[in-house]
């Protein structure tokens, strides 16, 4: 009987370490699962780009991160299009995006988070909140577009990460392409044996933050997306509080092309720039 119990509890103190030494690596590696920056180089912005010029945008912790700004062509909308990317890649991906955008008369900033694109730094969600505002402050204070002539445009990930921008600098609209509730939940979609929402250092509450957020709003989504199911952002848009549009791209899974630059995401934006008319004083 006693040889029993300690062969139990040799088990237990197993079991014990094991989780324990499973919940220091979760916690110590979780970032490497969450941001996926390209290690490839990001080539020079004339050569994917007509008409792109290079920047360096300066956050408040004293990053330089590399950036693209591309005009919009005539007949020009006077709008600007800040653009936040998913969690992997760099911003030569989001050119085919910005193209299409410039061609309807649209300019563009393409910005590569810390850590992404050759950009010094590691991504944290503190650290990404400094980066998105130092690419609003070169649209504002810069390039001279005052914040309503702005549309802040956030995939995936990017689209909390403009949420929450938006919360203390509001734009004319807002389009969150592939929206999650928050961080946690689509995680413990990923990880439904790990407690996400208990070890997750990074939360993103994009609804939370959609819920304090009073600009015309658009939510699309694919209707097979892999990686955020699609009631996720349904229930995303249910926060919002005014919501313009909401759009399901049909048969579409994340990370294809028809929500990268497809007619009908192209479309919803175009419809929501020409819906906003800029504030008189």
């Amino acid at each position: 009987m006693l040889r029993q119990t300690r062969a139990v509890m040799r088990v237990v103190l197993f079991v014990l370490l094991f989780g324990a030494l499973l919940i220091i690596l979760i916690w110590g590696f979780q970032r490497r699962l969450i941001y996926l920056p390209s290690p490839a180089s990001v080539p020079p912005a004339d050569e994917v780009l007509d008409g792109a010029r290079e920047l360096t945008l300066q956050t408040t912790d004293g990053l330089e991160l590399g950036a693209w700004f591309v005009p919009g062509v005539e007949p020009d909308r006077e709008m600007a299009v800040l653009v936040a990317s998913g969690n992997a890649g760099n911003r030569s991906l989001r050119a085919p995006l910005a193209e299409s955008l410039a061609r309807e008369g649209l300019a563009v900033l393409l910005f590569d988070y810390r850590g992404y694109g050759g950009n010094p730094g590691s991504p944290t969600e503190d650290g990404l909140a400094r980066d998105v505002r130092a690419a609003y402050r070169f649209l504002v204070d810069e390039a001279d577009f005052p914040p309503d002539r702005l549309l802040y445009y956030g995939e995936s990930l990017g689209a909390a990460v403009v949420t929450e921008l938006a919360t203390e600098h509001p734009p004319a609209g807002l389009v969150l392409r592939s929206p999650f509730v928050d961080l946690a939940a689509v995680g413990q979609i990923h990880y439904p044996f790990i407690p996400v929402r208990l070890l997750l250092r990074d939360r993103y509450p994009l609804a939370e933050y959609l819920a304090e957020v009073e600009v015309p709003t658009v939510v699309v989504y694919g209707s097979r997306d892999s990686i955020v199911p699609p009631g996720q952002s349904r229930a995303v848009a249910d926060e919002a509080r005014e919501l313009v549009r909401v759009l399901e791209v049909k048969d579409a899974n994340h990370n294809d092309r028809a929500l990268l630059d497809g007619e009908e995401l192209i479309s919803a934006i175009i419809e929501l720039a020409d819906g906003i008319r800029p504030e008189t004083s």
